[in-house]
C-alpha cells in the first residue's frame, strides 16, 4: 500500500505510513500566479493500492483532495481517509433554496473506499458512491485521559447529544461519565449542571466531537467551576478553533485542551494514526 498525505494532513498522513510500515509518496503542492492549486505526486504507483489522507478544513483542501483522487486514476484501489470533512455541519436544508451542502460534496468524492472519522451527521455516508466507514476516534481520548494524572476525574458531555462521546471515551478505562443537563425554571433563569454526579472537588473532561468558536465551551468551563470542580480540561476530536477560541477557553479557566489530530493544531497530543491504521489494516 501507498500513502498519500494531503496538503492538510502532512503529518498524520506519515504517522499512519509509520503505523502501517508501508510506502509514503511525497506530494507536491503550490498555487499557479492566477491562484489555481497545482498537485502532483511524486513517484510510480500504477496498479498500487493507494490511500490518500486529506482533512478537508477548507475550500482548498477540498479541491486538492479532488485533485488528489484524480492524480490516482490509474491506481488499483482508492482509499479515501477524511480525517475532518468540512461542510459536514451543512447536512440539512433550512430555507428554501438551500443545498445540501454535505451531500455535495460527498457525491463528488469518487473513491473505493472512503473512511471518515467521527462525522458531524451518519447520515452524511448514504451520500457517498463508494464503500464507507465512520471510524471512531474518541476511545484513544480516554486512554490519553487515563494516563493523565488526574483527581477522580470525570467525564461530561456538554448535552444529552454528545453523551455517546463521553460514555465511549470513559468505556473499558473505569471512568465515569455524565452529561449537562438544562433546566428552565422560568423565561429567562436557566440551571446548568450535571445530571447524576457533583464535580466538586473533582478533574471535569468536557468531551465534544468538535470545538468551533469555544463559546458554548467557554460558559460551560465557567459554570463547573463556579460548581466547585477542581480543574476542567476540554477534549474533542476536531479542534477548528476558529479565530480566538483558545484564548477564550483560557480565560474562561480551562486546564488544558485536549485534541487529535484530524487537524493538525498545537493542543493535537492524541494521534488517530492508530484508529485509521487499523481500518486499513482490515480492509486489505
Amino acid at each position: 500500500m501507498n500513502i498519500i498525505g494531503g496538503p492538510a494532513s502532512q503529518l498524520l498522513a506519515g504517522r499512519v505510513a509509520k503505523e502501517l510500515n508501508c510506502n509514503l509518496l511525497v506530494g507536491e503542492f503550490k498555487r499557479f500566479p492566477d491562484g489555481e492549486l497545482y498537485t502532483r505526486i511524486m513517484g510510480d504507483f500504477a496498479g498500487d493500492m493507494v490511500t490518500i489522507i486529506q482533512s478537508t478544513v477548507t475550500d482548498s483542501d477540498f479541491v486538492s483532495l479532488l485533485q488528489l483522487i484524480d492524480a490516482c486514476t490509474y491506481a488499483s484501489v482508492v482509499n479515501v481517509v477524511i480525517p475532518y470533512m468540512g461542510y459536514a455541519r451543512q447536512d440539512k436544508i433550512f430555507k428554501q433554496g438551500e443545498p445540501i451542502s454535505a451531500r455535495a460534496m460527498a457525491k463528488a468524492i469518487k473513491a473505493d473506499n472512503v473512511y471518515t472519522i467521527n462525522i458531524h451527521a451518519e447520515s452524511i455516508l448514504d451520500y457517498f458512491e463508494a464503500k464507507v466507514k465512520n471510524l471512531d476516534a474518541t476511545p484513544v481520548i480516554g486512554k490519553y485521559i487515563k494516563n493523565m494524572e488526574l483527581k477522580n476525574p470525570l467525564v461530561i458531555a456538554p448535552d444529552d447529544g454528545a453523551i455517546d462521546l463521553a460514555r465511549k471515551a470513559s468505556e473499558d478505562l473505569g471512568l465515569d461519565y455524565d452529561f449537562l443537563d438544562k433546566t428552565r425554571l422560568s423565561g429567562d433563569t436557566v440551571i446548568l449542571k450535571p445530571k447524576n454526579i457533583e464535580v466538586k472537588g473533582r478533574d471535569v473532561i468536557i468531551i465534544d466531537d468538535i470545538i468551533s468558536t469555544g463559546g458554548t465551551m467557554a460558559e460551560t468551563i465557567s459554570l463547573l467551576r463556579s460548581q466547585g470542580a477542581h480543574e476542567v480540561f476540554i477534549a474533542c476530536v476536531h479542534p477548528v478553533l476558529s479565530s480566538n477560541a483558545v484564548l477564550r477557553l483560557f480565560k474562561a479557566g480551562v486546564k488544558g485542551i485536549i485534541a487529535t489530530d484530524t487537524i493538525d493544531k498545537g493542543v493535537s497530543v492524541v494521534s488517530v494514526a492508530p484508529v485509521i491504521a487499523e481500518a486499513l489494516r482490515n480492509n486489505c
